[in-house]
């Protein structure tokens, strides 16, 4: 039985690097992992995608303040569009995780699966915005804030997939995008973590070792592993071209998700 602990401290390592380097908070690889560990071992197939993401989001707390603490230390976070985005995640993370308490397990992993194809179609498209074009104030960062926690709370990953495209919209530099990114999926995380708990605390299809829609073996190894690693993922951020990067990731994602749709696709049939 020691398989599947070794499979949850790769997901953790490979997600700190990614937490780092990209600004995300690496739920994009842990939810899928996670759903394919969990079958594995024959977790409930009712609770199985909402331990995925209730424990994906909170292996993002310490994820996030490992990344966004070391890129804070290379001037690279906009502390003040930090603050005014706060409110509104806070809020709809929180509300998000009763929407997806409420589905079935097929709908959130196609959720899932279409979000993961949508995000890596624009990492590759890599359009520019209008060089005029600047972070909003309180209302509409509030309002961008509830759409991403409420989107990031759906699909358990730390808000980086929408916020840095977002902030680089918004003619953030690239860097202070990735690190503004890593600070904005700790209150993404502390919400949709909190919402899961809550919404699994009286779930009667819980596995051991869950607390809420939380599974602790995995939420260990995770940690454990992802903060280790998101500083490396930090000096790669600075060192190589971003671009590139994006682009390698843009593909792991579509075929993540594909494989997502086929399973639906074949169970269904």
């Amino acid at each position: 039985m020691i398989l599947p602990y070794l499979a949850y401290l790769s997901v953790g390592a490979i997600a700190g690097v990614l937490a780092g380097l990209l600004g995300v908070g690496g739920g994009l690889v842990i939810v899928p992992m996670l759903v394919f560990c969990f079958t594995r071992l024959g977790l409930p197939e009712a609770s199985l995608m909402h331990l995925a993401l209730g424990t994906s989001m909170a292996s993002i707390m310490f994820t996030s303040v490992s990344s966004f603490w070391s890129h804070h230390r290379r001037g690279a976070v906009a502390w003040d569009a930090v603050l005014r985005i706060v409110p509104g995640i806070l809020g709809g993370t929180f509300c998000g995780t009763f929407v997806a308490s409420s589905l079935p397990t097929p709908w959130l992993k196609g959720f899932f699966a279409v979000f993961l194809v949508y995000v890596a179609v624009q990492m590759m498209r890599g359009t520019k915005p209008k060089p005029s074009r600047e972070l909003p104030g309180l209302p509409g960062m509030s309002l961008m804030g509830v759409l991403i926690g409420l989107v990031s709370s759906l699909v358990g990953i730390g808000g980086g997939t929408l916020s840095v495209p977002f902030l680089l919209w918004c003619n953030l530099p690239g860097h202070r995008a990735i690190g503004t990114s890593a600070a904005i999926g700790f209150p993404i995380a502390v919400g949709g973590a909190l919402g899961y708990l809550v919404n699994g605390w009286h779930a009667s299809s819980l596995p051991p070792h869950a607390v809420g829609y939380i599974y602790w073996p995995a939420l260990v190894c995770i940690v454990a592993a992802s903060v280790l690693t998101a500083p490396l993922g930090v000096r790669l951020a600075h060192r190589l071209p971003v671009g590139r990067l994006k682009r390698v990731f843009a593909s792991l994602l579509i075929v993540v998700g594909a494989r997502m749709i086929w399973s639906l696709w074949t169970v269904g049939a």
